[in-house]
């Protein structure tokens, strides 16, 4: 005997009281065979009941899409009953792509025109949740119509529907904008701000709407001062605050601009902040004043608001500030500057993603006058943050460094405090800077070795310090031994002692292979440096010439060498590196020449003389060649070039000629550029960091960068900086690629582009095929 259908409410209760999958399932499927013997049957009483099954079963994942032409039929039914039942499984499971959504057209129709004020909302309803553009055309008129109904109900539904049709098809524009001027003049609050989005959309649609509606920017703005300034009304008052839903729409209709000064400093006085609707109103207040190009005063106004956020106990708003206020901070420096002391505050939130705004705020105020008073702050900070804010704090706190320092001292000071307390979390150049700004500061010599010295002797664990503090210690390390240096007290160090704790670096096992390198070159230093004898040193070398790292083990063999064959020659091979001029003009000058002496070297034919042959002997360092054989073309014909491969840091070769940067990607004023690193030491890793910039009037939110490459290479994606790209050259969005081509085959890239820019979703697909040369040759 088949089982009864069941009413919905039974179902529900049946379908929720299932303790598996399979019994729900089993209980669906019953179901479904049953609805689909009556719309066989064509059962017309209770056709809506089993359509209003189906519409659950649908909501619950299963398929549904049987029912698509019973809803045609409820839809042309004469019954409200079935209507409404119709309407919703359209809205449910009718959309472009299935033709069957053209066939309700006619029905819509119909009852658009029948004017009965509960079926025409439903005909609006479904017209403006799944109307084609096919549609929409055809039933324009129809809602043009309903647009000056006397009905409010119908009126505010045909509004939201013009507002869909105009996103659906653009032209339509025309069609919509004279009732707008009429509609501005209501008094119901829910006409009004459907009619002030209904402006917005055919603002941003058309150039002519946007020349037609600034006149009636005096009207809105009487809206809502009238908003502001009348007295409590509990039609349209939510928490006290009156209607801030329209108020939130007047204050967005920023296409418009030119909004009165006197009408936002009456928002931002009389609105109650103790309210959350009230803090709505005034962010869009604030939102408002930065998009239109306001006068220094509003911006002032908006930035303290901001600042008044930042003391509310609630995190969405604190957040909302920060971001905001990062906006600001390039344009309204000072302003922002006022409010320092908070935003440093809000370091210590426990909220991973207020910290992390906080954080790239404070960064953003760091200037020469403050540097000092900021830098204490970030350090202290950086002391206790959580692991994944310890890399960008650490990049923040050097780059500000690097371009706000004071004095020389007091930059290096602050490098090896950020060496000290997040060495691991350093950028890569770390390193190689600080040895840089150590190398040109000569007065400086003495005082860097002692902190050095003493920093490693009580942590070996953070490489980047390790690797600095070896390599200072082999070039100084006479002035280390003296002991004389005014900056800090004095400290006895002998010689046993400096070896012993470099000889700590080579056996630990925290100890990478470069770090290493540097320790093993600092020793070999210091064997001209010390007045000892140098069999302890020896002894070390020797050890490592059977190294597994075959990096440490050449150094090591060719170190052992110059001991062995060429000791006369090793106090001027080892001695101290000349001094580093960092950024000016001279630096420039040597660059301009260096360049032009290298194109002249391409240009001239290899070196013959004898005594190049002699230098290239220096290298032989096997021993095992006869004096037939033929030695590899020289680099350099000079001697110091030839002394530089001894000379030369662990891990350092020639740096390769930079890779152009590339544009692949613009539109609307968002602009997608890459650019290139291969690290030299893996030359089958290509390293490309994706940039997105935002120059137009509109935030671009929700922003994802894909990409693809071909089957020989292996891609890796690293997160993004973020997802938003602010408007008017804001902060970028950047991500890393990480592409391994060992093959060295050509390098294509597919991209793919989402992000919503001008409340529209944007996808776009497209492919790179000029890519640099020299990114995988």
């Amino acid at each position: 005997m088949v089982a009864p259908s069941l009413k919905l409410q039974d179902l529900i209760e049946e379908i929720r009281g299932a303790k598996t999958q399979a019994q729900e399932r089993e209980v669906i499927q019953k179901e479904c065979a049953h609805i689909r013997a009556s719309f066989r049957d064509g059962d017309p009483v209770h056709r809506h009941r089993q359509l209003a099954k189906l519409l659950y079963v649908h909501m619950l994942g299963y398929p549904a899409h049987f029912g698509q032409m019973e809803c045609l039929k409820l839809i042309a039914s004469s019954r409200f009953t079935d209507k409404r039942v119709g309407y919703l499984g359209a809205m449910l499971l009718l959309d472009e792509r299935h033709d069957a959504h053209l066939l309700i057209t006619n029905s819509i129709k119909n009852d658009l025109s029948q004017g009965i004020q509960p079926v025409q909302g439903l005909a609006l309803c479904t017209l403006s949740t799944m109307g084609s553009a096919e549609m929409c055309r055809d039933l324009a008129p129809e809602v043009e119509k309903l647009l000056l109904q006397p009905s409010p109900y119908v009126r505010k539904k045909a509004i939201l529907t013009a507002v869909h049709m105009i996103r659906k098809v653009p032209e339509l524009s025309s069609v919509f904008l004279p009732p707008c001027v009429h509609l501005l003049h209501e008094r119901h609050h829910g006409i009004l701000l459907g009619t002030i989005t209904l402006i917005m959309e055919l603002c941003e649609r058309s150039p002519a709407a946007l020349r037609h509606f600034r006149k009636v920017v005096p009207q809105l703005v009487h809206i809502l001062r009238t908003l502001v300034t009348t007295g409590y009304s509990t039609e349209h008052s939510i928490s006290g605050v009156s209607d801030p839903f329209l108020q939130v729409g007047g204050h967005s209709s920023k296409t418009m601009t030119n909004i009165s000064p006197l009408s936002s400093t009456q928002v931002a006085t009389n609105t109650d902040t103790s309210r959350n609707a009230g803090n709505a109103v005034l962010f869009e207040t604030v939102l408002t004043i930065m998009d239109i190009h306001s006068a220094a005063g509003l911006r002032v106004l908006a930035v303290n608001i901001l600042g008044r956020f930042l003391l509310n106990s609630d995190r969405n708003i604190r957040y909302v500030a920060l971001t905001s206020l990062l906006r600001l901070v390039q344009s309204d420096h000072s302003a922002v500057q006022r409010h320092r002391p908070t935003v440093v505050d809000c370091l210590q939130e426990t909220d991973a993603s207020l910290s992390r705004r906080a954080l790239e705020l404070s960064l953003a105020l760091v200037n020469s006058s403050n540097v000092r008073a900021m830098m204490q702050e970030l350090q202290a900070f950086l002391e206790s943050c959580p692991p994944d804010l310890r890399a960008d704090c650490a990049s923040g706190i050097l780059l500000a460094a690097e371009r706000f320092a004071p004095t020389k001292r007091w930059h290096i000071d602050t490098i090896l405090h950020v060496l000290t307390t997040a060495g691991t979390h350093v950028r890569d150049d770390a390193v190689a800077n600080l040895t840089q700004l150590i190398g040109g500061a000569q007065e400086l010599h003495a005082y860097s070795v002692h902190r050095l010295y003493n920093a490693l002797a009580e942590d070996i664990s953070q490489q980047p310090l390790v690797q600095v503090a070896a390599w200072c210690i082999g070039e100084y390390g006479d002035l280390l031994l003296e002991g004389n240096c005014e900056e800090i007290e004095p400290l006895q160090v002998d010689e046993e002692e400096v070896l012993a704790l470099l000889e700590k670096v080579l056996q630990s096992h925290m100890s990478l292979p470069a770090t290493r390198g540097y320790a093993l070159t600092a020793l070999m230093k210091l064997s001209t440096r010390l007045q000892g004898d140098n069999n302890r040193i020896r002894q070390v070398v020797s050890i490592y010439r059977s190294c597994l790292d075959v990096e440490l083990q050449q150094r090591a063999v060719e170190y052992d060498t110059l001991f062995r064959k060429y000791d006369h020659m090793r106090a001027a091979i080892l001695e101290k590196m000349p001094l580093v001029e960092r950024d000016g003009p001279q630096a420039d000058e040597e660059a301009k020449e260096s360049k032009e002496a290298a194109q002249l070297s391409e240009a001239a034919p290899a070196p013959t003389e004898p005594q190049a042959s002699q230098l290239l002997d220096l290298l032989d360092l096997l021993d095992g060649a006869s004096g037939d054989a033929q030695h590899p073309p020289p680099l350099d014909p000079s001697p110091g070039g030839a002394l530089v491969y001894l000379l030369d840091l662990p891990c350092a070769p020639l740096p390769p000629a930079p890779i152009p940067d590339l544009k692949v990607f613009e539109r609307e004023g968002v602009q997608l550029n890459l650019s290139f690193i291969r690290p030299p030491e893996n030359p089958a890793l290509l390293l490309i960091t994706i940039t997105a910039t935002n120059s137009s009037e509109g935030d671009v939110t929700n922003f994802i960068c894909q990409a693809a490459v071909p089957k020989s290479l292996q891609l890796q994606l690293q997160a993004p900086s973020g997802n938003t790209v602010p408007a008017r050259g804001g902060l970028p969005i950047t991500q890393l690629f990480r592409i391994l081509n060992p093959n060295k085959a050509p390098l294509r890239l597919k991209l793919r582009l989402t992000y919503n820019h001008f409340h529209q979703s944007v996808q776009e697909i497209f492919e790179v095929n000029n890519l640099p040369v020299e990114s995988w040759q």
